[in-house]
C-alpha cells in the first residue's frame, strides 16, 4: 500500500467518525435545548433534572457549536485547526459525562461514554497528526 493510498484511507475513516460524531452531538445538542427538562428526564437523561437548567443549555449549546467545528472547517478548509479543537472540546463532555455518570451510579452508559471519547481522541489525533486538513 503506497503512503497516498493510507493517507487516503485515513482521510475517509476520519471523515467518516467526524460525521458519526456530529450527528450524534447535533442531534443530542438540539434536544438538551429545545425539550423541557421534564422531557429530558423521561427520555433517560436523570441527570437534567438535578441540575441547574442553564447547565442542560450549557451543554446542548457547546454539542451543536462542536457538531458544527468538527465538519465545517475541514469542509470548507477555512481555519481547519478548528476541527481537533472541537474534537478536544468532545473529549472534555466525555470525561466529564463518565465523572457525572460515576458519582451517579449510572454504570451502564459508561461504555458508550468510553467510544466516543475514543472516537473524539482519534479526530483530535487524526486531524492533528496523520490526516491534517490544510488551510486554503
Amino acid at each position: 500500500m503506497s503512503n497516498s493510498t493510507g493517507l487516503r484511507g485515513w482521510n475517509i475513516g476520519l471523515w467518516i467518525v467526524q460525521v458519526a460524531l456530529a450527528v450524534f452531538y447535533g442531534m443530542a445538542g438540539v434536544m438538551k435545548l429545545t425539550q423541557p427538562i421534564e422531557g429530558l428526564v423521561a427520555s433517560g437523561m436523570a441527570y437534567a433534572g438535578d441540575y441547574p437548567e442553564l447547565l442542560t443549555r450549557f451543554i446542548g449549546t457547546m454539542e451543536v457549536l462542536g457538531a458544527i467545528g468538527i465538519i465545517l472547517p475541514a469542509a470548507t478548509r477555512i481555519a481547519p485547526r478548528l476541527t481537533p479543537l472541537a474534537a478536544l472540546g468532545f473529549s472534555a463532555i466525555q470525561v466529564l459525562a463518565i465523572g457525572l455518570h460515576t458519582t451517579r451510579g449510572e454504570f451502564t452508559i459508561l461504555p458508550f461514554n468510553l467510544v466516543l471519547l475514543a472516537l473524539s481522541l482519534l479526530v483530535l489525533w487524526g486531524r492533528t497528526s496523520k490526516a491534517p486538513i490544510t488551510p486554503r
